[in-house]
Protein backbone atom coordinates (compact mmCIF):
# COMPACT_ATOMS: atom_id res chain seq x y z
CA UNK A 1 0.00 0.00 0.00
CA UNK A 2 1.48 3.55 -1.19
CA UNK A 3 -0.93 5.97 -0.69
CA UNK A 4 -4.29 6.48 2.00
CA UNK A 5 -7.01 5.65 -0.67
CA UNK A 6 -5.29 2.37 -0.98
CA UNK A 7 -6.01 1.47 2.73
CA UNK A 8 -9.91 1.90 2.04
CA UNK A 9 -10.32 0.51 -1.47
CA UNK A 10 -10.00 -3.06 -1.32
CA UNK A 11 -12.65 -3.90 2.00
CA UNK A 12 -16.26 -4.95 0.77
CA UNK A 13 -18.70 -1.90 0.68
CA UNK A 14 -21.32 -3.47 3.35
CA UNK A 15 -18.47 -3.41 5.93
CA UNK A 16 -18.81 -1.43 9.09
CA UNK A 17 -15.81 1.47 8.66
CA UNK A 18 -16.52 4.40 10.83
CA UNK A 19 -18.83 4.96 13.96
CA UNK A 20 -19.53 6.50 17.04
CA UNK A 21 -21.08 5.46 20.65
CA UNK A 22 -25.65 6.39 19.99
CA UNK A 23 -24.76 6.49 15.83
CA UNK A 24 -25.12 4.35 12.97
CA UNK A 25 -22.08 3.10 11.47
CA UNK A 26 -20.42 4.29 8.18
CA UNK A 27 -19.36 1.79 5.91
CA UNK A 28 -16.67 1.68 3.74
CA UNK A 29 -19.05 2.32 0.39
CA UNK A 30 -19.92 4.93 2.42
CA UNK A 31 -16.50 5.82 3.18
CA UNK A 32 -15.70 5.25 -0.62
CA UNK A 33 -18.46 7.35 -1.94
CA UNK A 34 -17.89 10.21 0.59
CA UNK A 35 -14.15 10.57 -0.90
CA UNK A 36 -15.05 11.01 -3.56
CA UNK A 37 -17.46 13.96 -2.61
CA UNK A 38 -15.09 15.93 -1.27
CA UNK A 39 -12.73 15.48 -3.61
CA UNK A 40 -14.85 17.25 -6.37
CA UNK A 41 -15.93 19.61 -3.48
CA UNK A 42 -12.10 20.30 -2.89
CA UNK A 43 -11.43 21.12 -6.82
CA UNK A 44 -14.63 23.41 -7.35
CA UNK A 45 -12.97 25.54 -4.45
CA UNK A 46 -10.03 25.65 -5.94
CA UNK A 47 -7.99 23.22 -4.26
CA UNK A 48 -5.29 20.76 -5.48
CA UNK A 49 -3.57 17.74 -4.49
CA UNK A 50 -0.96 19.84 -3.40
CA UNK A 51 -2.50 22.46 -1.44
CA UNK A 52 -2.98 22.18 2.41
CA UNK A 53 -6.19 21.98 4.11
CA UNK A 54 -6.10 22.70 7.78
CA UNK A 55 -8.84 21.40 9.97
CA UNK A 56 -10.46 22.03 12.89
CA UNK A 57 -13.26 20.18 14.30
CA UNK A 58 -14.25 18.05 17.33
CA UNK A 59 -13.16 14.63 18.52
CA UNK A 60 -15.34 12.29 16.84
CA UNK A 61 -16.65 10.37 13.72
CA UNK A 62 -16.33 13.34 11.72
CA UNK A 63 -12.76 14.21 12.27
CA UNK A 64 -12.03 10.88 11.57
CA UNK A 65 -13.83 10.73 8.18
CA UNK A 66 -12.46 14.36 7.09
CA UNK A 67 -8.87 13.64 7.70
CA UNK A 68 -9.09 10.29 5.57
CA UNK A 69 -11.05 11.90 2.79
CA UNK A 70 -9.38 14.95 2.25
CA UNK A 71 -5.69 13.32 2.42
CA UNK A 72 -7.02 11.14 -0.77
CA UNK A 73 -7.41 14.61 -2.47
CA UNK A 74 -4.98 17.01 -0.47
CA UNK A 75 -2.47 17.39 2.51
CA UNK A 76 -4.16 18.10 5.55
CA UNK A 77 -3.43 19.51 8.63
CA UNK A 78 -5.31 18.56 11.47
CA UNK A 79 -5.13 21.66 14.15
CA UNK A 80 -5.97 21.30 18.23
CA UNK A 81 -9.61 22.96 18.44
CA UNK A 82 -8.54 24.68 21.32
CA UNK A 83 -6.09 26.90 20.56
CA UNK A 84 -6.72 30.75 20.69
CA UNK A 85 -6.58 32.45 17.99
CA UNK A 86 -2.91 33.90 17.89
CA UNK A 87 -1.75 30.06 18.05
CA UNK A 88 -4.05 29.35 14.77
CA UNK A 89 -2.49 32.34 12.82
CA UNK A 90 0.84 31.08 13.92
CA UNK A 91 0.38 27.38 12.67
CA UNK A 92 -2.28 28.60 9.50
CA UNK A 93 0.69 31.13 8.16
CA UNK A 94 3.66 28.63 9.18
CA UNK A 95 2.11 25.91 7.76
CA UNK A 96 0.93 27.42 4.17
CA UNK A 97 -2.52 26.79 4.77
CA UNK A 98 -4.64 27.44 1.98
CA UNK A 99 -7.86 26.25 3.03
CA UNK A 100 -10.01 25.38 6.59
CA UNK A 101 -12.52 22.95 7.33
CA UNK A 102 -14.85 23.96 9.98
CA UNK A 103 -18.21 23.09 11.56
CA UNK A 104 -20.69 24.91 9.65
CA UNK A 105 -21.69 27.62 11.91
CA UNK A 106 -18.42 27.86 13.86
CA UNK A 107 -17.57 31.31 14.39
CA UNK A 108 -14.49 30.91 16.70
CA UNK A 109 -11.04 31.99 17.19
CA UNK A 110 -9.91 29.84 13.95
CA UNK A 111 -12.28 31.24 11.78
CA UNK A 112 -10.67 34.31 12.80
CA UNK A 113 -7.20 33.17 12.43
CA UNK A 114 -7.76 32.19 8.87
CA UNK A 115 -9.91 35.15 7.86
CA UNK A 116 -6.42 37.24 8.58
CA UNK A 117 -5.11 35.20 5.64
CA UNK A 118 -7.73 35.04 3.19
CA UNK A 119 -7.98 30.79 3.29
CA UNK A 120 -10.95 29.36 1.45
CA UNK A 121 -12.97 28.64 4.30
CA UNK A 122 -15.17 25.40 3.85
CA UNK A 123 -18.15 24.65 6.21
CA UNK A 124 -18.55 21.20 7.13
CA UNK A 125 -22.49 20.11 7.93
CA UNK A 126 -22.67 16.44 9.59
CA UNK A 127 -25.10 14.27 8.79
CA UNK A 128 -26.14 10.48 8.92
CA UNK A 129 -24.30 7.79 9.32
CA UNK A 130 -21.47 8.55 11.91
CA UNK A 131 -18.92 10.58 10.10
CA UNK A 132 -20.94 11.56 6.63
CA UNK A 133 -20.88 14.92 6.04
CA UNK A 134 -21.06 17.83 3.75
CA UNK A 135 -18.59 20.61 2.55
CA UNK A 136 -19.96 23.88 0.82
CA UNK A 137 -18.11 27.40 0.54
CA UNK A 138 -18.33 30.72 -0.94
CA UNK A 139 -15.06 30.33 -3.22
CA UNK A 140 -15.63 28.99 -6.70
CA UNK A 141 -12.59 28.95 -8.55
CA UNK A 142 -12.20 25.11 -10.21
CA UNK A 143 -9.18 23.69 -10.84
CA UNK A 144 -7.97 20.23 -12.62
CA UNK A 145 -8.40 16.78 -10.92
CA UNK A 146 -5.32 15.42 -9.45
CA UNK A 147 -4.94 12.52 -7.39
CA UNK A 148 -1.62 12.52 -4.91
CA UNK A 149 0.83 9.82 -5.47
CA UNK A 150 3.05 8.00 -3.22
CA UNK A 151 5.59 11.02 -2.75
CA UNK A 152 3.44 13.71 -2.41
CA UNK A 153 2.63 15.08 1.37
CA UNK A 154 -0.67 13.72 3.05
CA UNK A 155 -0.29 14.77 6.43
CA UNK A 156 1.76 17.98 7.68
CA UNK A 157 1.80 18.51 11.63
CA UNK A 158 4.20 20.30 13.97
CA UNK A 159 6.34 18.98 16.93
CA UNK A 160 5.47 19.44 20.06
CA UNK A 161 7.74 22.47 20.66
CA UNK A 162 8.59 22.27 24.65
CA UNK A 163 12.45 23.90 24.03
CA UNK A 164 12.25 25.42 20.64
CA UNK A 165 10.10 26.82 17.69
CA UNK A 166 8.09 23.60 16.64
CA UNK A 167 9.20 21.85 13.62
CA UNK A 168 7.12 21.03 10.88
CA UNK A 169 6.68 17.78 10.03
CA UNK A 170 5.30 16.23 6.36
CA UNK A 171 4.55 12.93 6.10
CA UNK A 172 4.08 11.29 2.95
CA UNK A 173 1.41 9.57 1.34
CA UNK A 174 3.63 6.29 1.70
CA UNK A 175 4.55 7.20 5.46
CA UNK A 176 1.07 7.56 6.47
CA UNK A 177 0.73 3.97 4.70
CA UNK A 178 3.67 1.98 5.69
CA UNK A 179 2.66 3.31 9.55
CA UNK A 180 -0.82 1.82 8.94
CA UNK A 181 0.22 -1.26 7.76
CA UNK A 182 2.88 -2.19 10.73
CA UNK A 183 0.51 -1.15 13.18
CA UNK A 184 -2.34 -3.27 11.38
CA UNK A 185 0.79 -6.34 11.19
CA UNK A 186 2.00 -5.85 14.50
CA UNK A 187 -1.50 -6.26 16.35
CA UNK A 188 -2.63 -9.12 13.79
CA UNK A 189 -5.99 -6.12 13.27
CA UNK A 190 -8.52 -7.98 10.64
CA UNK A 191 -11.73 -7.01 9.51
CA UNK A 192 -13.16 -8.74 12.65
CA UNK A 193 -11.61 -5.80 15.26
CA UNK A 194 -12.94 -3.00 16.49
CA UNK A 195 -11.44 -0.21 17.79
CA UNK A 196 -12.53 2.32 20.04
CA UNK A 197 -10.99 5.13 19.76
CA UNK A 198 -10.78 8.38 22.81
CA UNK A 199 -7.25 9.81 21.33
CA UNK A 200 -7.46 13.45 19.65
CA UNK A 201 -7.45 13.52 16.26
CA UNK A 202 -5.19 16.09 15.54
CA UNK A 203 -2.44 14.09 16.87
CA UNK A 204 -0.27 11.08 15.21
CA UNK A 205 -1.05 8.88 17.89
CA UNK A 206 -5.02 8.74 16.76
CA UNK A 207 -4.47 9.40 13.25
CA UNK A 208 -3.05 6.76 12.36
CA UNK A 209 -2.63 4.23 15.29
CA UNK A 210 -6.30 3.71 15.99
CA UNK A 211 -8.13 5.36 12.46
CA UNK A 212 -5.54 4.45 9.72
CA UNK A 213 -4.44 1.37 11.36
CA UNK A 214 -8.18 -0.35 11.55
CA UNK A 215 -9.26 0.67 7.92
CA UNK A 216 -5.87 -0.55 6.60
CA UNK A 217 -7.47 -3.46 7.95
CA UNK A 218 -10.87 -3.22 7.01
CA UNK A 219 -11.89 -3.41 10.78
CA UNK A 220 -13.96 -1.03 12.17
CA UNK A 221 -13.88 1.92 14.63
CA UNK A 222 -15.60 3.75 16.88
CA UNK A 223 -14.69 7.36 17.53
CA UNK A 224 -15.46 8.86 21.03
CA UNK A 225 -15.72 12.83 21.32
CA UNK A 226 -12.58 12.45 23.60
CA UNK A 227 -11.40 10.70 26.68
CA UNK A 228 -13.71 10.65 29.45
CA UNK A 229 -13.15 8.62 32.24
CA UNK A 230 -16.86 8.69 33.36
CA UNK A 231 -17.96 7.51 30.05
CA UNK A 232 -15.93 5.08 28.94
CA UNK A 233 -17.30 1.98 30.55
CA UNK A 234 -20.59 2.86 29.13
CA UNK A 235 -19.11 3.32 25.63
CA UNK A 236 -17.08 -0.34 26.27
CA UNK A 237 -20.74 -1.67 26.93
CA UNK A 238 -22.10 0.13 23.75
CA UNK A 239 -19.17 0.01 21.28
CA UNK A 240 -18.04 -3.69 22.11
CA UNK A 241 -14.59 -3.34 21.12
CA UNK A 242 -12.06 -5.75 20.77
CA UNK A 243 -9.17 -3.30 21.29
CA UNK A 244 -8.19 0.22 22.60
CA UNK A 245 -5.47 2.65 22.24
CA UNK A 246 -4.31 5.09 24.85
CA UNK A 247 -1.82 7.24 26.57
CA UNK A 248 -0.42 6.19 30.24
CA UNK A 249 -2.69 8.44 32.21
CA UNK A 250 -5.95 7.52 30.48
CA UNK A 251 -5.08 4.28 31.49
CA UNK A 252 -4.43 5.13 35.03
CA UNK A 253 -7.61 7.09 35.22
CA UNK A 254 -9.35 3.86 33.01
CA UNK A 255 -7.92 2.06 36.14
CA UNK A 256 -9.22 4.39 39.02
CA UNK A 257 -12.69 3.56 37.88
CA UNK A 258 -12.39 -0.01 36.72
CA UNK A 259 -13.71 -1.48 40.60
CA UNK A 260 -17.33 0.13 40.21
CA UNK A 261 -17.39 -1.28 36.51
CA UNK A 262 -16.40 -5.03 37.22
CA UNK A 263 -19.55 -6.30 35.64
CA UNK A 264 -19.26 -4.26 32.14
CA UNK A 265 -15.44 -5.13 32.10
CA UNK A 266 -16.62 -9.16 32.74
CA UNK A 267 -18.17 -9.02 29.61
CA UNK A 268 -16.39 -7.03 27.65
CA UNK A 269 -14.55 -8.94 24.04
CA UNK A 270 -11.49 -6.82 24.50
CA UNK A 271 -8.78 -9.04 22.75
CA UNK A 272 -5.96 -6.43 23.72
CA UNK A 273 -5.11 -2.70 25.14
CA UNK A 274 -2.43 -0.88 23.63
CA UNK A 275 -0.60 1.82 25.17
CA UNK A 276 1.91 4.84 23.34
CA UNK A 277 3.06 8.16 23.66
CA UNK A 278 4.71 8.33 26.66
CA UNK A 279 5.99 4.74 29.15
CA UNK A 280 3.61 3.32 31.00
CA UNK A 281 4.95 2.03 34.65
CA UNK A 282 5.68 -1.64 34.95
CA UNK A 283 3.23 -2.03 37.86
CA UNK A 284 0.14 -0.03 35.86
CA UNK A 285 0.64 -2.74 32.70
CA UNK A 286 0.12 -5.74 34.92
CA UNK A 287 -2.66 -4.23 36.29
CA UNK A 288 -4.46 -3.40 33.67
CA UNK A 289 -3.81 -6.91 32.19
CA UNK A 290 -5.20 -8.41 35.59
CA UNK A 291 -8.19 -6.20 35.76
CA UNK A 292 -8.87 -6.54 31.66
CA UNK A 293 -7.85 -10.09 31.49
CA UNK A 294 -6.32 -9.11 28.06
CA UNK A 295 -2.61 -8.05 27.23
CA UNK A 296 -1.36 -4.58 27.71
CA UNK A 297 0.76 -4.39 24.26
CA UNK A 298 3.13 -0.99 24.60
CA UNK A 299 4.46 0.67 21.55
CA UNK A 300 6.88 3.36 20.67
CA UNK A 301 6.18 5.94 18.55
CA UNK A 302 6.55 10.07 17.32
CA UNK A 303 5.29 12.08 14.48
CA UNK A 304 8.54 12.28 12.77
CA UNK A 305 7.77 8.30 12.78
CA UNK A 306 4.52 8.72 11.22
CA UNK A 307 3.79 7.49 15.01
CA UNK A 308 4.79 3.39 15.75
CA UNK A 309 8.47 2.05 15.52
CA UNK A 310 8.15 -0.60 18.04
CA UNK A 311 5.73 -2.71 19.44
CA UNK A 312 5.66 -5.51 22.24
CA UNK A 313 4.46 -8.81 20.66
CA UNK A 314 1.01 -9.32 20.53
CA UNK A 315 0.75 -12.64 22.04
CA UNK A 316 -0.09 -12.82 25.71
CA UNK A 317 2.74 -13.29 28.19
CA UNK A 318 5.47 -11.97 25.59
CA UNK A 319 5.30 -8.50 26.73
CA UNK A 320 7.73 -7.02 28.75
CA UNK A 321 6.55 -4.10 31.48
CA UNK A 322 8.50 -1.48 30.74
CA UNK A 323 9.87 -2.15 27.50
CA UNK A 324 8.60 -0.96 24.54
CA UNK A 325 9.18 -3.14 22.59
CA UNK A 326 10.77 -4.95 19.50
CA UNK A 327 11.20 -2.96 16.38
CA UNK A 328 7.93 -3.08 14.87
CA UNK A 329 8.48 -0.93 11.02
CA UNK A 330 11.35 0.37 10.43
CA UNK A 331 14.97 -0.90 11.36
CA UNK A 332 15.76 0.67 14.82
CA UNK A 333 19.21 0.66 15.95
CA UNK A 334 21.90 3.09 19.04
CA UNK A 335 23.72 5.23 17.63
CA UNK A 336 26.48 7.44 19.39
CA UNK A 337 25.27 10.13 20.75
CA UNK A 338 27.60 12.58 19.43
CA UNK A 339 29.55 11.17 16.46
CA UNK A 340 26.76 9.78 13.09
CA UNK A 341 27.80 6.20 14.01
CA UNK A 342 25.58 3.29 15.14
CA UNK A 343 26.74 1.43 18.05
CA UNK A 344 26.00 -1.60 20.54
CA UNK A 345 24.97 -0.35 24.45
CA UNK A 346 23.55 2.41 25.45
CA UNK A 347 23.02 5.68 23.39
CA UNK A 348 20.32 7.75 21.14
CA UNK A 349 17.39 5.32 19.35
CA UNK A 350 17.99 6.17 16.08
CA UNK A 351 15.54 4.40 13.17
CA UNK A 352 15.48 4.18 9.05
CA UNK A 353 12.25 2.97 7.18
CA UNK A 354 9.52 4.15 4.85
CA UNK A 355 7.57 5.06 7.44
CA UNK A 356 9.83 7.88 8.14
CA UNK A 357 9.52 11.77 7.32
CA UNK A 358 11.69 12.80 4.59
CA UNK A 359 12.95 16.06 6.81
CA UNK A 360 11.44 19.31 8.78
CA UNK A 361 10.19 21.44 6.36
CA UNK A 362 12.04 24.76 6.18
CA UNK A 363 14.79 23.76 8.46
CA UNK A 364 17.84 22.76 7.38
CA UNK A 365 19.71 22.90 10.39
CA UNK A 366 17.22 20.73 12.08
CA UNK A 367 18.14 17.88 9.40
CA UNK A 368 21.69 18.67 9.83
CA UNK A 369 21.33 17.59 13.68
CA UNK A 370 18.92 14.93 13.39
CA UNK A 371 19.38 12.94 10.07
CA UNK A 372 22.43 11.30 9.70
CA UNK A 373 24.23 8.44 6.74
CA UNK A 374 25.61 5.80 8.14
CA UNK A 375 26.03 1.23 6.86
CA UNK A 376 24.43 2.65 3.36
CA UNK A 377 21.35 4.17 4.94
CA UNK A 378 19.73 7.70 6.27
CA UNK A 379 19.04 7.23 9.95
CA UNK A 380 16.77 9.81 12.20
CA UNK A 381 17.82 10.82 15.78
CA UNK A 382 14.61 10.58 17.90
CA UNK A 383 16.27 12.21 21.13
CA UNK A 384 15.51 9.31 23.41
CA UNK A 385 18.32 7.04 24.71
CA UNK A 386 17.92 3.43 25.32
CA UNK A 387 19.27 0.13 24.82
CA UNK A 388 18.66 -3.49 23.29
CA UNK A 389 18.01 -6.54 25.95
CA UNK A 390 19.37 -9.97 25.12
CA UNK A 391 16.17 -10.76 23.45
CA UNK A 392 15.83 -7.58 21.46
CA UNK A 393 13.68 -5.69 23.36
CA UNK A 394 13.82 -1.94 23.31
CA UNK A 395 14.29 -0.18 26.77
CA UNK A 396 13.65 3.98 26.70
CA UNK A 397 16.64 5.42 30.31
CA UNK A 398 14.19 9.15 28.57
CA UNK A 399 14.18 11.87 26.30
CA UNK A 400 18.17 13.11 25.71
CA UNK A 401 17.19 16.60 27.10
CA UNK A 402 15.43 14.96 30.46
CA UNK A 403 18.19 13.17 31.45
CA UNK A 404 18.57 14.94 35.14
CA UNK A 405 22.03 15.85 35.49
CA UNK A 406 22.80 16.25 39.54
CA UNK A 407 26.31 17.40 39.62
CA UNK A 408 27.39 14.72 36.85
CA UNK A 409 25.46 12.10 38.28
CA UNK A 410 23.20 11.39 34.72
CA UNK A 411 19.25 10.26 36.11
CA UNK A 412 16.58 8.02 34.45
CA UNK A 413 13.22 10.13 35.29
CA UNK A 414 11.58 7.04 33.49
CA UNK A 415 13.49 4.35 36.15
CA UNK A 416 12.38 6.78 39.08
CA UNK A 417 9.00 7.05 37.76
CA UNK A 418 8.91 3.29 37.54
CA UNK A 419 9.76 3.17 41.61
CA UNK A 420 7.07 5.87 42.65
CA UNK A 421 5.03 3.99 40.69
CA UNK A 422 5.18 0.88 42.77
CA UNK A 423 4.12 2.86 46.20
CA UNK A 424 1.07 1.30 46.73
CA UNK A 425 -0.92 5.02 47.16
CA UNK A 426 0.39 6.35 44.46
CA UNK A 427 -1.54 6.70 40.94
CA UNK A 428 0.33 8.66 38.62
CA UNK A 429 3.30 10.25 39.37
CA UNK A 430 6.19 12.08 36.78
CA UNK A 431 9.74 12.79 37.50
CA UNK A 432 11.61 16.31 36.45
CA UNK A 433 14.72 18.25 36.78
CA UNK A 434 14.21 21.47 39.36
CA UNK A 435 16.88 24.28 39.10
CA UNK A 436 19.88 23.86 41.51
CA UNK A 437 22.37 26.82 42.12
CA UNK A 438 25.14 24.18 43.19
CA UNK A 439 24.13 20.82 41.48
CA UNK A 440 22.59 22.33 38.29
CA UNK A 441 19.84 19.95 38.80
CA UNK A 442 17.98 18.20 41.25
CA UNK A 443 15.30 15.50 41.28
CA UNK A 444 11.52 16.44 41.89
CA UNK A 445 8.60 14.48 41.53
CA UNK A 446 4.39 15.50 41.03
CA UNK A 447 2.08 12.62 42.30
CA UNK A 448 -1.26 11.99 42.50
CA UNK A 449 -2.48 9.37 45.46
CA UNK A 450 -5.00 6.93 44.40
CA UNK A 451 -9.03 7.81 45.39
CA UNK A 452 -9.09 6.93 49.49
CA UNK A 453 -5.55 6.14 50.08
CA UNK A 454 -2.70 8.57 51.87
CA UNK A 455 0.39 8.95 51.51
CA UNK A 456 3.15 11.68 52.98
CA UNK A 457 5.94 13.24 50.41
CA UNK A 458 8.23 11.81 53.24
CA UNK A 459 6.52 8.35 53.26
CA UNK A 460 7.06 8.33 49.27
CA UNK A 461 10.60 9.70 49.90
CA UNK A 462 11.21 6.69 52.30
CA UNK A 463 9.61 3.91 50.18
CA UNK A 464 12.15 5.41 47.02
CA UNK A 465 15.06 5.06 49.38
CA UNK A 466 14.86 1.70 49.81
CA UNK A 467 15.27 0.80 46.00
CA UNK A 468 17.04 3.64 44.70
CA UNK A 469 20.74 4.88 45.54
CA UNK A 470 20.23 8.34 47.67
CA UNK A 471 21.02 10.62 44.39
CA UNK A 472 18.27 9.40 42.39
CA UNK A 473 15.65 9.83 45.31
CA UNK A 474 13.88 13.21 44.59
CA UNK A 475 14.79 15.64 47.04
CA UNK A 476 11.07 17.53 46.28
CA UNK A 477 7.83 15.46 45.79
CA UNK A 478 4.69 17.32 45.75
CA UNK A 479 1.27 15.51 46.29
CA UNK A 480 -0.74 17.38 43.85
CA UNK A 481 -5.01 16.70 42.74
CA UNK A 482 -3.89 17.02 39.22
CA UNK A 483 -0.07 17.00 37.26
CA UNK A 484 -0.34 19.84 34.27
CA UNK A 485 -0.20 17.23 30.90
CA UNK A 486 -0.01 18.55 27.63
CA UNK A 487 -2.96 18.86 25.11
CA UNK A 488 -2.45 15.12 24.30
CA UNK A 489 -2.59 13.94 27.60
CA UNK A 490 0.62 13.38 28.17
CA UNK A 491 2.80 14.54 31.48
CA UNK A 492 5.43 16.85 30.60
CA UNK A 493 8.61 16.85 32.14
CA UNK A 494 10.34 20.02 30.31
CA UNK A 495 9.26 23.17 32.11
CA UNK A 496 7.11 21.43 34.85
CA UNK A 497 9.71 23.15 37.31
CA UNK A 498 8.39 26.33 36.30
CA UNK A 499 4.96 26.18 36.12
CA UNK A 500 4.83 24.12 39.58
CA UNK A 501 6.73 27.59 40.95
CA UNK A 502 9.90 25.68 41.55
CA UNK A 503 12.33 27.18 38.65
Amino acid sequence: MQTIADLIQRHPDASDAIGAPGRDWMTYGDLKTLSENVRKALRAAGIGASDRVAIVLPNGPEMAAAFITVAQSATTAPLNPAYKEDEFAFYLEDLKARAIIVEAGYDGPALAAANRFGLVVLALTATEPAGSFTLSTTTTDPVADSTPTADDIALILHTSGTTSRPKIVPLLQSNVAASAVHIRDSLALTADDRCLNVMPLFHIHGLVAAVSASLSAGASISCAPGFDALKFFGWLDEVDPTWYTAVPTMHQAILARAGRNADIIKKARLRFLRTSSSSLPGPVMTQLAETFGAPVVEAYGMTEAAHQMCCNPIEPGRQKPGAVGLPAGPEVRIAHEVENRLIDGVGEIAISGPNVTPGYEGNPEANEKNFFEANGKRWFRTGDQGAFDADGYLSLTGRLKEIINRGGEKISPLEVDGVLSDHPAVAQCVTFAIPHDKLGEEVGAAVVLKEGQSATDRDIRDFASQQLAAFKVPRKILILDEIPKGATGKLQRIGLAEKLGLG
